[in-house]
């Protein structure tokens, strides 16, 4: 669809100028010249630069999302499932703020503005995690009495994470495949697992 298309067009001229000259430093001005599409098209499908930055974002977190569910289908043991699920929700934060370069400030500094953006995609996420957590109780991996309260903590733990393993502050001077048995380490005590319980129940 034209609409659709011009509308995408439009974002990614965008994330590209953000990258480029960070969100302060570009105008709708610039958006509707570098696009090419001239200002009322470019006010036709925003109102103003920050509902252009938002769609920005959204792009960012719908990719983040179609790869985070590939994972989550693949045919991996509850325990190890879930590892891979939050170091890809870690690798694939870091490659969104990195992709957009001087973006990075803004990402991080507007974070309310970012929160209510993730809020859909932090919803299916969540729902991941539950399913996972579900499944290990019901295989007898996993000593969950509450699913909503344990989800609720990894998936805090995990954006918690972000920062520090965006900017390589997790595990000062390990390399950062180093965490991963840490990481399960942590997992299975709080799951309830002992030392010799198999992984692939």
């Amino acid at each position: 669809m034209p609409q659709l298309k011009t509308r995408l067009l439009l974002i990614d001229v965008a994330r590209q100028l953000f990258a480029r000259k960070g969100f302060e430093n570009t105008t709708m001005n610039d958006i509707a010249e570098a696009s090419g599409k001239g200002r009322r098209t470019l006010y036709t499908y925003f109102k103003n630069k920050e509902e252009v930055y938002s769609a920005v974002i959204d792009g960012e977190l719908m990719r983040i999302s179609s790869t985070f569910l590939a994972v989550a289908r693949r045919q991996l043991p509850p325990l190890e499932k879930l590892v891979e699920l939050i170091f890809a929700h870690l690798s694939l934060m870091k490659e969104a703020v990195e992709r957009n370069g001087n973006l990075r400030a803004k990402f991080f500094r507007n974070i309310w503005q970012v929160e209510s953006v993730r809020k859909k995609y932090d919803k299916k996420e969540h729902d991941i995690f539950a399913k996972i957590l579900e499944e290990g109780a019901e295989k007898g991996v996993f000593e969950v009495d509450d699913t909503m309260l344990y989800t609720d903590i990894i998936q805090a733990c995990a954006k918690g994470l972000e920062v520090p393993y965006i900017f390589g502050r997790l595990g000062i001077g390990m390399n950062i495949d180093a965490t991963r048995p840490i990481v399960t380490k942590i997992l299975r005590r709080a799951l309830g697992m002992n030392t010799y319980t198999r992984t692939y129940y």
